[in-house]
């Protein structure tokens, strides 16, 4: 056995032999870098536009009680989750470590304080996260084919399951066609967002502008509620969801100096 804990990425050993990226040339075990610029733009953009951007809007107006305060809900969940990615961007090249809050959670107070944070991740967290996205994706791929009706629940239970267990196993399979899956989801859903947009910027030419002028946006079709705010807070935060996702894959980055540097000069 060797003495004292075995050092991670680049750093040295206790004997002086490095370990390589591949870990083969001291015998130890390291994740491939085979994520590069676009492809971990990918996992933050494809997280982030997931289920929630199609979902949250509803929530966020029904209980904003205005299009005005609406919007402004959006704004400031969008400054909050910026000013957490640069947080992250942060913790991942100080402690490059794959496993996000895990790993730093672990580092900073302990092995039992990281224990119960994955414990909580792995039991309750991710898994509800996971079955809310998986259901959204079903019900929208078997609408069409129920018109008049929403779709049986057994079908979309089904379906959500067949569909966490397609992505699972791709994801143990393989890091490169993980990434590759994603980047062809991600820009299907950003497809998705630009029709929408162009939809939107449409029917503001045609003469639709009625509650987004400032004398009417902040007229409430419900009377304004603390509570009913907050919830439209936790919907729009919820569509914000997974600008945390690369700092679980930290190790299998190319360069996570270069790349923190890239994305946060927008290069």
């Amino acid at each position: 056995m060797t003495n004292g804990p075995r050092q991670r990425g680049s750093a040295a050993a206790s004997g002086g032999d490095a370990v390589s990226e591949s870990g083969k040339e001291s015998g130890g075990v390291a994740l491939k870098k085979e994520i590069g610029l676009v492809s971990a733009c990918g996992i933050i953009v494809g997280n982030i536009i997931g289920s929630g951007i199609f979902v949250s809007p509803k929530g966020v107006m029904e209980n904003a009680s205005s299009v005005g305060l609406a919007l402004i809900v959006w704004i400031v969940t969008g400054i909050i989750t910026a000013i957490g990615a640069l947080c992250y961007a942060e913790l991942g090249v100080t402690i490059p470590k794959s496993g996000g809050d895990y790993a730093y959670v672990k580092d900073i107070f302990g092995g039992l304080a990281g224990f119960l944070r994955l414990w909580i991740a792995v039991l309750v967290i991710y898994p509800t996260n996971q079955a809310v996205i998986a259901l959204t994706f079903s019900n929208y791929v078997l609408q069409p084919l129920f018109p008049t009706c929403f779709p049986p629940e057994n079908g979309l239970r089904l379906l959500a399951g067949v569909c966490l267990l397609l992505l699972t196993w791709v994801n143990c399979s393989s890091v490169r066609w993980a990434t590759r899956v994603q980047d062809i989801f991600t820009a299907g859903k950003l497809l998705a967002l630009a029709l929408i947009i162009i939809m939107g910027i449409v029917q503001i030419c045609k003469g639709e502008y009625y509650w987004l002028e400032p004398a009417n946006a902040f007229e409430p079709f419900q009377e304004y509620d603390v509570g009913l705010i907050a919830l439209a807070f936790l919907q729009g935060s919820f569509a914000y969801g997974g600008w945390n996702f690369l700092n679980y894959v930290t190790e299998e980055l190319v360069d996570p100096y270069v790349l923190v540097e890239d994305i946060c000069t927008c290069r």
